[in-house]
């Protein structure tokens, strides 16, 4: 088998694959219209009225065939038109396979060992795709440690066996904050690297702490780092 050499320097050439997690209200589903590029939303939520200002074209996902139909368009001739494809959100996209595996299993184990196989699968495919720029948008939950009292916030996802299968596949894990400025009036941005209370990371190394809630300047910068 001949071998293919490539190099660290192409890292973005495949894409950028960005997890995003946030609470609920905090305006996940607007960062869609923040890619500066053709996207399609694949969505499995119905808060798409945040985005009745804009023209972007939506798959909506009610069953897992319909996300398997959704996975082979974007995949396809037809996908190549859009540069970014953006999942709203993959915690209900998982509910969605949940609710599938669960009319088919006699025990609900077998229904969540079901998900984590399926879910894995199909987020790796997405995350794989080439040349593609994938959103993977999240709920969020809230944990304590049990050790320290602390509380942590990260990205929600049905079934510890899936939330820690899919911790390590993404390069980019983003949290979406709301927080009250001075005058008491909400500000969002997005924390890019991990604190005592959120779940981050930025393997580009390009980003400050703390990013504007805008995707095509984030894609920016992580793009800048890994071609200059």
């Amino acid at each position: 088998m001949a071998i293919s050499l490539k190099s660290t320097k192409d890292a973005a050439l495949d894409g950028i694959k960005m997890r995003v997690h946030g609470p609920s209200g905090a305006g996940k589903t607007t960062l869609c219209a923040t890619t500066g590029e053709p996207t399609v939303i694949i969505s499995a939520e119905s808060g798409l009225l945040s985005l009745r200002g804009f023209d972007i074209p939506v798959i909506e996902v009610k069953t897992l065939d319909e996300l398997y139909e959704a996975y082979a368009f974007v995949a396809g001739e037809d996908g190549q038109a859009f540069s970014w494809i953006c999942l709203d959100s993959i915690s209900e996209i998982a509910e969605v396979v949940l609710n599938y595996e669960k009319k088919n299993a006699k025990d609900p184990r077998q229904a969540y060992g079901a998900l984590a196989e399926k879910m894995t699968d199909l987020i790796r495919a997405f995350r794989d795709l080439p040349g593609k720029n994938v959103l993977f948008l999240s709920k969020q939950e809230k944990m304590k440690d049990e050790q320290t009292g602390s509380i942590l916030y990260a990205p929600s996802m049905p079934g510890n066996q899936l939330k820690n299968g899919i911790a390590y596949f993404f390069d980019e894990v983003l949290a979406l904050r709301v927080e009250k400025d001075a005058d008491g009036n909400p500000t969002r941005w997005l924390q890019t690297q991990r604190d005592y209370n959120y779940e981050s990371k930025d393997r580009s190394g390009a980003l400050e702490m703390f990013e504007m809630p805008d995707i095509s300047s984030v894609a920016a910068k992580i793009r800048g780092a890994v071609t200059a």
